[in-house]
């Protein structure tokens, strides 16, 4: 069994901040845990937008607190985000994630993440970065 706190993840590495400073993330569980998938409690910053494109990766997302919205590139279809709205990523959909309020989101990801994985300049995790 797998018993860990959100409390003790912050304080530890597998806390997570982006480079460009938009949004952190704490990996409950990742690849090393061997589920199959990985958990994250991630937080986006108030007032920010985010490229993200995972063509390694599907997730789902559900949001907690805080309000936004994403926008798809493909067809330019915008989405409101407030607690209590999921939304799946199941076509490796290139979006862009923006924040009105601080958003407070439990994200899923198949394959799981190592732990130490940030955006790349088009948006997305590499399929295999070492931990």
């Amino acid at each position: 069994m797998i018993v860990r706190t959100l409390q003790e993840a912050e304080k530890s590495d597998r806390r997570v901040v982006s480079p460009d400073k938009h949004w952190e993330s704490t990996r409950l569980l990742l690849k090393e845990d061997q589920m199959g998938f990985s958990f994250h409690i991630t937080t986006i910053y108030a007032d920010t937008e985010t490229h993200i494109w995972y063509q390694n990766h599907l997730e789902s997302v559900y949001c907690i607190s805080g309000e936004g919205e994403i926008e798809t590139l493909d067809d330019a279809a915008i989405y409101p985000i407030k607690p209590g709205t999921i939304y799946i990523l199941d076509k490796n959909d290139e979006h862009l994630l923006r924040a009105k309020t601080e958003l407070k989101l439990a994200c899923v990801f198949n394959p799981p993440l190592n732990g130490k994985e940030v955006h790349d300049e088009n948006g997305v995790y590499p399929l295999e970065e070492t931990a």
